[in-house]
C-alpha cells in the first residue's frame, strides 16, 4: 500500500501542503482533484521520490519512499522531460535502457494506436502529440503504482476518450492509478475514487459510485461544492 501519514510540506516561508492523511487501494482508480496551487503536484512529487516532506512520512509498503520506490511508482510529470533532438522511437529507446519493466512492444502498440510516427522529432510535436508520446511512455511500464500529473493537457476534446480508454486498457488489474486533473467531468466516467485538496490540505476522500448512489450528485457537482468558496474568491 501506498500510505501519506501527517504529511507537510513547506517551500521558504511557504507552507503547501498540511498535514496530509490517505491510503491509496490497489487495483483503484483515483482522481486527485483540486484548484491550481492546492498541492496536487507536490504530493505527487513527494511520492515519487522527487522531493522530501517537511513533516510527516509517505511509505510503500511500510518502507519510506525512496529512490528504489522508483521502481514500483510510474510518475509522469506536467513537464516535457524528452531532449527536442530526440524522436518518438529514441524515447521508447529511452525508456527501455533505463526501466527493467519498459515493454518496448507495448510502447510501439501505443504509439500506432495514437497515429503518431516514430520518426517524428520531439521538437515537431504539437502540445498534444507530446502529451500522448509520455503517456504512452509511462503506460508500457509495468508498475504497481502510476501518477500521472494532468495528462490530458494539450489534448483536444475529441481525443480525451480516447488517451483514457488507452490509460485504462493499459493496467494490469492489481495495478493502482492516480490522475490529477482539473478536467472532472472528462474523469468521471473512468475513476472509482476520489482525493479531493484544497489550500494545501486533503479535505475529502470519496468512493464515486457510493457518491452518486447515496447522495445523488455527479463527481463534478461535489467538486463544485467543496470548492466552492475558491470560486467565489477567485
Amino acid at each position: 500500500m501506498l500510505e501519506t501519514k501527517n504529511v507537510s510540506k513547506s517551500f521558504l516561508t511557504k507552507q503547501v501542503l498540511k498535514n496530509v492523511n490517505f491510503t491509496l487501494k490497489p487495483g483503484s482508480i483515483y482522481a486527485l482533484l483540486g484548484p491550481n496551487g492546492s498541492g496536487k503536484t507536490t504530493w505527487m512529487k513527494l511520492a515519487a521520490a522527487l522531493s522530501k516532506p517537511s513533516k510527516g512520512t509517505i511509505t510503500l509498503d511500510d518502507q519510506p519512499i525512496s529512490i528504489k520506490s522508483r521502481e514500483k511508482i510510474v510518475f509522469l510529470p506536467t513537464e516535457n522531460f524528452f531532449y527536442n533532438n530526440m524522436t518518438i522511437k529514441d524515447v521508447g529507446l529511452y525508456y527501455d535502457d533505463f526501466f527493467a519493466d519498459f515493454s518496448i512492444e507495448k510502447y510501439h502498440d501505443l504509439i500506432n494506436k495514437m497515429d503518431l510516427s516514430e520518426k517524428s522529432k520531439i521538437k515537431t510535436l504539437s502540445s498534444g502529440m507530446l502529451a500522448k508520446v509520455k503517456i504512452a511512455a509511462a503506460m508500457s511500464r509495468n508498475a504497481p503504482y502510476y501518477l500521472l500529473d494532468e495528462p490530458l493537457n494539450g489534448i483536444d476534446l475529441i481525443a480525451r476518450d480516447e488517451v483514457m480508454q488507452t490509460i485504462i486498457e493499459s493496467l494490469n488489474e492489481d495495478a493502482t492509478i492516480v490522475i490529477s486533473s482539473h478536467l472532472v467531468e472528462e474523469l468521471e466516467p473512468y475513476v472509482n475514487q476520489a482525493i479531493f485538496f484544497k489550500q494545501g490540505e486533503m479535505i475529502e476522500q470519496c468512493d464515486v459510485e457510493e457518491l452518486r448512489d447515496t447522495q445523488g450528485v455527479s463527481l463534478a457537482d461535489h467538486y463544485r461544492t467543496l470548492m466552492k468558496g475558491d470560486f467565489l474568491n477567485a
